[in-house]
Parts: structure tokens; C-alpha cells; sequence
């Protein structure tokens, strides 16, 4: 895709800069280089510091690298926007050894104000668009540790943007059993609403482990009245 429009490329710089509240980019390094000491002064190594449960962080990490599609941001609703009044886009897959994430906006390309409060409702498809058994989790726990600001009222005049954030494992523990990888992702924004399809760069490999946790939506910064306050609260006690 060539030519994006300035108004694109800043509403996906506010995109990645929302996901970088989420915390996972920690983790993601520390999956990718388990060696790396953890202090320049000749501390413990990451590995050596992690919990007995591998597949959680010790700690919430601080950031998420994210990459998503540009957003439509239309100056006014067009013909291309669906008759729902919003436009949905997933994003890169950001893999690290196991740990996978993707981001998913949503943008309101209608007319009117489009509310949201919770957590989207998710299916993944095949290659011929049908469900896999997969288990979505409200909540990244206990996938990772990481930020969830939780369900909370989000309106979108014309043209904002909200985002969740789906995280999961590519772990494969049973041989004998034929592990996931799915092709597209179902997307219901809230209950009473169509869902949208989109076609994610990367397939959801979930192995055996058969989950996907997610975030609540949330608004970019771009679109809060002060994008610097916190974007959610961090876990305070560690995923089971």
C-alpha cells in the first residue's frame, strides 16, 4: 500500500503509542534473548529470574510493539463504509519464541457517536472460514501478564479509533494431536452487532494450547481528551 495520507500515518502512530501502554515488549525480548543478563552490573539472567510457570512474566512488562493497519479515517462516511457505521483492521502478528500478540482497531467511519463498553467477542476461522475450537479469554491472564484497562464506556465521534489487543501461546505439548493455526479472525465489536472478518499478516498459531487472551477496547490516545493519562491499570498480583 502506497501514498498513506499524513491523517493516516498519525492516527497509526497513536495506535502503536495506545499499545505501547499494554505491556508486553519485555517479554517479548526476554523470549527472544532468555540469555540476557538482567543488570549491567553482573546480575541474574532473565531465566534465572522467572517465575515457576514459564509461560507467565514476572512482571508486567512496559511496553507492546504492535504494528497494526492503518486505520480508515475518512473525513466524512463514504460508500466504503460497511452499513455497521465501523471499519475493523487487525494487525501484524509480533512473535517472540512462544508468545505471540496482534492488534485490532476499529474505526468509526459513520455518521454517529459508536459506543463500546467490554470486551469484543472472537472466533477464529480456517482457511475455509470455519470456527476452530478455541477458547477466548476476557483478560490476557493467564496467557501473559500485562495491562487490561477492563470493560469501561468508550464513545467514538466520526473517525475515532478504539483498539483491543489479543495475545496467545504457540506451544505445542501433545504431538499426537493436530496443533491450531488459524486463517482469518471473526470480529463482534458488541453484542447486538454484525460481525466483520479480517485476514490478520501472520497466522494465529496457538499450538495446543487452545486460547486466546484479550484486552478491552480501549480509545487511542489521539482520541482522549488527555492521552497522557494512564490507558489501564497494571495487574497487581500475579496470573494463576
Amino acid at each position: 500500500m502506497t501514498g498513506i495520507p499524513f491523517r493516516r500515518v498519525a492516527v497509526l502512530s497513536a495506535v502503536v503509542l495506545l499499545a505501547a501502554g499494554c505491556g508486553l515488549s519485555e517479554e517479548l525480548e526476554r523470549e527472544k534473548d532468555p540469555g540476557r543478563t538482567a543488570s549491567a552490573d553482573g546480575g541474574s539472567s532473565a531465566a534465572t529470574d522467572a517465575p515457576s510457570d514459564p509461560g507467565l512474566s514476572a512482571a508486567p512488562p512496559s511496553g507492546i510493539p504492535v504494528q497494526t493497519g492503518p486505520p480508515v479515517v475518512p473525513d466524512a462516511p463514504s460508500a466504503s463504509c460497511p452499513a455497521s457505521g465501523v471499519s475493523i483492521r487487525s494487525g501484524m502478528v509480533d512473535a517472540a519464541m512462544g508468545l505471540r500478540a496482534m492488534g485490532v482497531t476499529l474505526t468509526n467511519c459513520g455518521k454517529r457517536t459508536y459506543r463500546l463498553n467490554g470486551y469484543p467477542k472472537l472466533r477464529v476461522l480456517d482457511e475455509h472460514r470455519e470456527p476452530l475450537d478455541v477458547q477466548i479469554l476476557e483478560g490476557p491472564k493467564p496467557v501473559t501478564l500485562m495491562d487490561d484497562p477492563g470493560p469501561h464506556p468508550v464513545a467514538l465521534k466520526p473517525g475515532e479509533v478504539a483498539q483491543t489487543v489479543l495475545v496467545w501461546r504457540n506451544t505445542v505439548t501433545d504431538t499426537t494431536t493436530t496443533a491450531v493455526s488459524g486463517t482469518y479472525l471473526e470480529v463482534t465489536p458488541k453484542p447486538g452487532t454484525r460481525p466483520g472478518t479480517v485476514t490478520p499478516e501472520g497466522r494465529i498459531d496457538l499450538g495446543n494450547t487452545g486460547r486466546i487472551g484479550t484486552t478491552a477496547w480501549q480509545k487511542s490516545p489521539a482520541d482522549d481528551a488527555d492521552p497522557s493519562r494512564p490507558t489501564a491499570p497494571a495487574p497487581s498480583t500475579p496470573a494463576s
